[in-house]
């Protein structure tokens, strides 16, 4: 039995919200604290008035984990994700060529932050609550937004927000934790969201692009259950989003949708929209090689896709393996 009976979560993407989930489930009351509007981190979806999504943030998933594939199996029969057979390349100066390694893709329905949703059931998360400051006291947490408002208490306290903002939030309170998130590089990606007046001829539904200032492109009313506008959502590679990152959303939008034309060698059209979002933490250079880090003397834990393995099923197992050791601690 644990010896933990309150725990306070920040982040709602899948890290966070599986520890929450295992959490729960074994009836220690959690709170979750998101600092946006949505759940889901980088499984984001962008909504038009027009009715039509964009995934610009994680594309897909894949399932490797024993344990990961049972859990996409149980959102695919719950028709929460499906299998995306669009074709995929590698896509180098017009030259198309067919992936070394055949997998299975998989796509949240009708939109990525579905699976979010998912995990999210049940869940008290508290959602557009930035949290600006901890306090330990009396071996118990406490969390100070930015409205003043003070949480708690908490006997544990989880951040699966990305390294910087973690160690901003956590790295004085543990030498242990500061010295393993100092470790982790992340890396900025531009997206762009675009949509179309018509069909864009390619013999691809989406493509890792080589030589390119974009690293993948995409055909985003191709997923499964998605809006039957022509859309595409374009990321810039890690070294461009960095040495464009202070540019304005429209400048990065115009010049990545030139890039897109000359790398697909599509016949350009004026698009019906176009828009950038910046994610100023995208992908870990280098993950951390442990699945979480725990602090049990403060009873402080950290986790997310950058320890273990940039993918969404290395952040559903990193707050799996997190809220497990949390349960076992006696």
């Amino acid at each position: 039995m644990s010896s933990v009976s309150t725990v306070a979560i920040i982040g709602a993407g899948v890290a966070g919200l599986n520890c929450a989930k295992t959490l729960l489930a074994a009836d220690v009351a959690v709170t979750v604290f998101e600092k946006s509007r949505g759940l889901g981190g980088r499984l984001a979806t962008r909504r038009l008035e027009s009715g039509t999504t964009f995934d610009h943030g994680a594309q897909y998933f894949t399932a490797r984990d024993e344990l990961f594939r049972a859990q996409v199996d149980q959102w695919c029969a719950n028709e929460m994700a499906s299998l995306w057979q669009g074709r995929i390349v590698s896509w180098n100066h017009g030259m198309c060529s067919e992936l070394p390694e055949k997998q299975d893709r998989y796509v949240g329905v009708p939109t990525m932050n579905s699976i979010a949703k998912s995990l999210a059931a049940g869940l008290e998360v508290r959602t557009n609550v930035t949290v600006k400051s901890l306090r330990r006291s009396d071996g118990s947490w406490y969390i100070e937004d930015a409205n003043g408002t003070c949480h708690g208490p908490y006997a544990a306290l989880i951040s699966t927000a990305p390294p910087p903002q973690t160690q901003f939030l956590v790295g004085s309170f543990s030498p242990a934790i500061s010295a393993k998130i100092t470790k982790v590089t992340m890396a900025p990606c531009w997206a762009v969201m675009v949509q179309l007046h018509k069909p864009l001829v390619v013999p691809f539904d989406a493509a890792f692009v080589n030589n390119s200032a974009l690293s993948w492109v995409a055909r985003n009313s191709g997923k499964p259950g998605r809006s039957i506008a022509e859309s595409w959502v374009l990321h810039a590679s890690a070294s461009w989003s960095r040495s464009h990152f202070e540019e304005s959303a429209d400048d990065i939008a115009l010049a990545l949708i030139e890039e897109f034309w000359e790398a697909t060698r599509a016949t350009p059209q004026a698009p019906a929209l176009m828009l950038a979002h910046r994610w100023r933490y995208a992908l870990p250079e280098e993950p951390l090689s442990e699945r979480y880090v725990l602090d049990w003397d403060c009873q402080l834990g950290v986790c997310g896709d950058w320890c273990g393995g940039p993918r969404v099923e290395g952040a559903y197992l990193s707050g799996l393996a997190l809220a497990e050791a949390l349960l076992a601690a006696t």
